[in-house]
């Protein structure tokens, strides 16, 4: 085996691990209380200003205040997110009124090199394996991704999706929000 492919199995095991811990953490401490309220974690992801990657410019939310928004969580390793980038990319052309919002549970100088490589015509945050923990409570309760939600004008949730979107979903689901 090569030291790359090394490297990258070696990565991809140590990020699932700590995918799976913070999920388990997250699982007992949900369980434990009260889950968050729903009403504000879609708050929360279309008002905050997530991270962005190094070198990238800011995020700014209000460019997405009173706008439908697909938000879709995905991360560098996972083989169905980086191949549904594509027809994320073509729908944020396709439909500029709907806004497109990638949130990466990955590490910042991860998703700038990927960016660097494969570069998308929409914002793209970063959560680390930290926001793993966001999932469950909208709706993705074993935190796969990827996992895309469709929030209308008023937040409200027209769509989720685990799993790799298509381009046919999209066609399906945009034009509506």
């Amino acid at each position: 085996m090569t030291p790359n492919r090394r490297n990258w199995l070696t990565g991809a095991v140590v990020a699932g691990a700590a995918g799976l811990a913070g999920g388990w953490w997250w699982r007992g401490r949900t369980t434990a209380g009260s889950p968050p309220d729903e009403a504000a974690l879609l708050s929360r992801l279309r008002s905050q200003a997530w991270p962005a990657p190094p070198g990238r410019p800011a995020l700014a939310p209000a460019q997405w205040q009173e706008r439908p928004l697909l938000v879709n969580f995905w991360a560098t390793w996972c083989p169905p997110c980086v191949h549904e980038l594509p027809a994320l990319d073509a729908a944020a052309v396709r439909w500029p009124r709907v806004q497109v919002l990638g949130l990466a549970l990955d590490g910042a100088e991860a998703v700038a090199r990927f960016l660097d490589k494969t570069p998308v015509h929409y914002p793209v945050g970063v959560l680390g394996v930290g926001g793993l923990p966001m999932l469950q409570p909208l709706g993705n309760p074993n935190g796969g991704l990827p996992f895309s939600l469709l929030l209308s004008s008023r937040n409200e949730v027209l769509w989720r999706k685990l799993g790799a979107t298509t381009p046919e979903e999209l066609a399906q689901w945009l034009p509506r929000a």
